[in-house]
């Protein structure tokens, strides 16, 4: 952490000793909030203000005193993306001590609910949200429902990437990704809903490699999981921490690593090893262009700068906090935070894609 940082850190962390703040846990009411109580006055706003800009623009804490800043996760309770938002929206909350953050589930088709939600809200700063990276292709592929333009929103931060994975059940009869590929019958695969990162990439897979598959869609939080416990469903693709407790439990096993590095799950084949052709080969690129970006933290296009930097140093404060870090590890939620402007370029470079390139995509998603 830079001196600048540790000093903003430390004064705030005294002034917000006294104050106490609630845990928002998965399963609580939704929209309940984490509530800073009243007291430490100025301070608070003074040692963040002290710290300086979080780029050419003075972060404008004092706007925030006294208010309340929304948090929109577009999944249910639960999960990885609910439990990446209540964690990090308590830590923001503890550098912004006066600042009262709530988090709100907005699900509903693949995130797109959730994004044209926060796309559409007010611009005054106390809106912000996460969604899944399956939102760019929706955008790629101008899906019905989609009211948003990612190239015009305003980027907060990305609290990490994950290597991208297929989870197969140990009850499913299927012992290795091989074994999948040689089925003669469709693969059935749990999926969130059509348009989601997990329903679209699902789709580039099996195009890309050539398996069968039937997607059985709509699945949120831990469902998928559940299916397959339940032999509805032979294997599902996701994040890999999202199954670490499944997979730590016994109810299924890393099958196939999709993007990412595989050096973190040591024998897991990577898909790569069963690409055939040049065609597989551009999709699997276009997963991995998008893997570099996870659990995206946006606001609404037209914040005002001031209120945006503010944003970004108290995430950027929160996901550097040794308590928050402690915490995602008890979680298992890996940690690789880019903060403001550097999220901005790698959201422009993710859309800047060939019309060969969607076409690609589209004719992969868009598959019976």
């Amino acid at each position: 952490m830079s001196t600048r940082l540790l000093m903003a850190a430390a004064a705030v962390i005294l002034v917000a000793a006294g104050l106490g703040w609630a845990l928002l846990m998965p399963g609580s009411v939704s929209d309940g909030p984490v509530e800073a109580q009243a007291g430490g006055g100025a301070g608070a706003d003074g040692a963040l203000n002290a710290a300086g800009p979080a780029g050419p623009v003075n972060p404008d804490f004092d706007f925030y005193r006294g208010k309340t800043v929304t948090y929109i996760v577009a999944t249910g309770p639960g999960g990885g993306y609910d439990t990446y938002v209540r964690l990090i929206a308590r830590y923001m909350q503890k550098y912004m001590p006066e600042t009262r953050f709530i988090v709100r589930n907005v699900e509903g088709a693949g995130h797109i609910v959730g994004t044209n939600t926060l796309y559409n809200s007010r611009p005054d700063g106390l809106t912000i949200g996460m969604f899944n990276t399956g939102i760019i292709y929706n955008q790629f592929l101008q899906r019905e429902g989609v009211r948003f333009d990612l190239s015009q929103m305003e980027w907060i931060g990305s609290a990490a990437h994950d290597i991208r994975v297929i989870v197969i059940g140990t009850n499913s009869g299927y012992d290795s990704f091989a074994e999948l590929l040689a089925a003669d019958e469709p693969i059935k695969m749990a999926a969130a809903g059509v348009g989601s990162a997990a329903y679209n990439d699902t789709r580039i897979v099996a195009e890309a490699l050539g398996l069968n598959v039937q997607i059985i869609s709509g699945f949120e939080g831990t469902e998928g999981e559940l299916s397959m416990l339940r032999g509805e469903v032979v294997a599902q693709l996701g994040a890999a921490s999202s199954f670490e407790q499944f997979v730590r439990n016994g109810g299924g096993y890393y099958a196939l690593v999709v993007s990412g590095q595989s050096r973190v799950l040591p024998g897991v084949p990577q898909a790569r090893e069963f690409v055939t052709d040049e065609r597989g080969s551009r999709l699997l690129e276009l997963i991995e262009a998008l893997s570099e970006l996870g659990r995206l933290t946006a606001a609404p296009p037209g914040v005002p700068p001031e209120r945006l930097a503010a944003l970004r140093e108290a995430q950027a404060l929160a996901l550097d906090d040794p308590d928050l870090q402690a915490e995602a590890m008890q979680l298992n939620l890996p940690l690789d935070p880019i903060i403001g402007e550097e999220v901005e370029a790698m959201i422009k470079r993710a859309l800047d894609q060939t019309p060969e390139s969607i076409e690609l995509l589209r004719q992969a998603t868009m598959a019976p």
